[in-house]
């Protein structure tokens, strides 16, 4: 006879966090042992009973999904997530704990997956554990593969920006260039950019998003050549994006951000407006150096219509000398 330990509030907090439920029991000789409920898609309770034994080579597989997850944690920086790396890291790329936060995940969950527990892991959470861990194509299917699941979004690309293209980016300075994804993130950017209507370096990581500071941060917005049009102008080409990505979370948590900041964007977001990307000249009217007339030149760096890089050349002398001196202030305040 054992005498159950219910733990509700633990139990309810593991299942937020993703994380596998552990119901403990007591036998009368003092002896605690463990049932494993895991979570995953459509996965039920895993102790045993009336379910299939183990396929032969599931111990092999998850020994290399493990294996495979730690090595490609190991190659990134912190630098390349947006996290600060710290005086005290010993760790090489990515912490565990890290990876699981960008993956939102619970992290004794992402720990046992690294250390080839027998848990089943679902698409979803697969999905984004690719993102966190910025895999390409080929690195994606690989996780999958070893995972045994099946990719409910193929063919997609992970990764963050490569360090061919930052240095690309820093080469065409004094010209601002900036790369960017649909969903107008601003995912890496040179000098003159991060001063071209704004401080960027200043700004926090979630509010680098074009859309936002065109929406709600006034000086971003004053730059703007034709503020009143330009916004309009965006939220379409942002609307016209989003038909691909309706479902995902990212998009409407960024939706309901700017509804619930901005008046002027719900308005215009109600109007269901929808274009389709342009480039052309680009008026700006820098509170440092005065107005400067751009030409946009935009090379999309994967599969269309994934990140892409937009770099803006100086229209006439007086906006190239503009651009110069943006650039020494720039520098300077790096």
């Amino acid at each position: 006879m054992t005498v159950e330990l219910t733990m509700p509030q633990a139990t309810a907090t593991r299942e937020r966090t993703g994380e596998p439920s552990v119901n403990r029991t007591v036998n009368r000789t003092g002896e605690r042992t463990v049932n494993k409920t895991v979570f995953g898609a459509g996965e039920g309770n895993r102790t045993g009973e009336g379910t299939a034994a183990p396929r032969a080579g599931d111990a092999v597989r998850r020994a290399e999904l493990a294996a495979f997850l730690r090595s490609r944690r190991e190659r990134i920086t912190p630098e390349q997530v947006g996290l600060p790396r710290g005086s005290r890291r010993r760790t090489p790329g990515l912490r565990r704990e890290e990876v699981a936060h960008l993956a939102a995940v619970g992290v004794t969950w992402y720990t046992w997956i690294e250390q080839a527990r027998d848990i089943q892991v679902s698409p979803q959470v697969l999905d984004a554990v690719a993102r966190a861990l910025l895999l390409d194509r080929a690195e994606r299917r690989h996780l999958f593969a070893l995972a045994g699941a099946v990719d409910p979004l193929p063919g997609t690309e992970c990764t963050g920006v490569p360090r061919e293209l930052l240095q690309i980016l820093h080469q065409l300075a004094p010209f601002p260039a900036v790369v960017q994804n649909s969903r107008f993130d601003i995912l890496a950017y040179n000098s003159t950019y991060g001063q071209l209507h704004c401080g960027l370096d200043a700004l926090p990581e979630e509010d680098r998003n074009c859309m936002w500071l065109a929406f709600t941060h006034p000086e971003y917005r004053a730059s703007m050549g034709d503020p009143d049009s330009t916004v309009r102008l965006m939220a379409a080409k942002f609307r016209a994006s989003m038909a691909e990505h309706v479902a995902e979370p990212a998009w409407k948590a960024l939706v309901a951000r700017l509804s619930e900041a901005s008046p002027e964007f719900r308005g215009i977001w109600a109007r269901h407006e929808v274009v389709r990307p342009v480039i052309g000249t680009k008026v700006v009217r820098n509170a440092k150096v005065g107005t400067l007339e751009l030409s946009a030149t935009s090379l999309w760096t994967g599969p269309n219509p994934g990140p892409k890089l937009l770099s803006y050349t100086p229209v006439d002398e007086t906006s190239r000398e503009r651009l110069e001196r943006l650039q020494e202030l720039a520098n300077a305040q790096g």
